[in-house]
């Protein structure tokens, strides 16, 4: 997606550990309008009439993930990081390590939020090693649910999560994939 490859060049950041720091438009201050036109591109891939569901992980992919089930008309659920008090019943789980926290954390959602009969979609902001995706597909599969596919805004290509996925056959879409942050951000020709 060009836009989104030129929303990066412009206001993106490369920080210490390959950080790809997009904060003023994605995953901190949030561009809802440009989120729109990312779930619009997601529409050109996936067969969204016969998806149920939209899954993300708390927390950074959850705006994304709103709008496209927004715009969708699709029941969208966070995996959460944390148990809390308002949840009751039983668990199912994931554990993953997280690449931006660098600490493993537990991904769950209450037994009786997916069902064996939905059609998940995972809709997640950035893809670097694929551990929080692996998660939730884990999830998905623990549910007897059916996996759609995969969209993800950005994938840090050079980090190998996305082609790992692809090459065990998930249908993985992402609409930016940077391939290089050495001399400046370079993006994959074929996205």
């Amino acid at each position: 997606m060009d836009e989104l490859e030129a929303r990066i060049l412009e206001e993106g950041k490369v920080l210490p550990g390959n950080i790809i720091k997009v904060g003023s438009f994605l995953n901190h201050r949030v561009d809802t309008a440009f989120m729109s036109k990312i779930a619009q591109e997601f529409k050109k891939h996936f067969d969204i009439g016969k998806v149920t569901l939209i899954l993300t992980a708390e927390a950074s992919g959850i705006a994304l993930a709103a709008v496209c089930s927004y715009i969708y008309g699709i029941p969208m659920l966070f995996a959460k990081k944390a148990k809390s008090d308002n949840i009751e019943g039983g668990l199912i789980c994931s554990e993953i390590h997280s690449y931006t926290y660098n600490k493993t954390v537990t991904l769950m959602v209450e037994s009786d939020m997916i069902k064996p009969t939905d059609n998940v979609l995972i809709i997640d902001d950035f893809l670097a090693n694929g551990e929080a995706l692996k998660g939730l597909i884990h999830i998905v599969e623990k549910t007897g649910a059916h996996l759609e596919g995969i969209g993800i805004a950005i994938e840090k290509g050079f980090q190998g999560g996305g082609d790992r996925l692809r090459a065990a056959g998930v249908n993985l879409k992402s609409l930016a994939i940077i391939d290089s942050v050495e001399d400046g951000i370079r993006f994959r020709s074929e996205a």
